[in-house]
């Protein structure tokens, strides 16, 4: 099982690096045309990418069991979407 435990560390690798782009993304957009829900929406990503690096710290680094890590991404996945979510409603306004 020691394959499993590499490919979890290499897809929160991606997903940190990838979440990390879109929140700095969202960030210069938001500098450059001062439209806060760019500012909201890379609020949103960056939780949604800090609940992947925490889980993979928690359950790797950390002892916690694996379904706690599962619940400390879920929790924050969930906050980070209702955070973009939130971004997009501002859109409109």
């Amino acid at each position: 099982m020691i394959w499993v435990e590499t490919a979890i560390v290499v897809v929160k690798t991606v997903i940190l690096l990838l979440g990390s782009g879109i929140t700095y993304i969202a960030f210069k957009a938001y500098r450059r045309t001062g439209t806060p829900s760019l500012r909201v929406l890379g609020i949103g990503f960056g939780v949604v990418t800090f609940g992947a690096l925490l889980a993979g710290i928690a359950h790797q680094l950390l002892s916690i069991s694996f379904q706690m890590g599962i619940l400390i991404n879920s929790v924050l996945v969930a906050i980070g979407l209702a955070i973009v979510l939130y971004s997009l409603y501002l859109e409109r306004e």
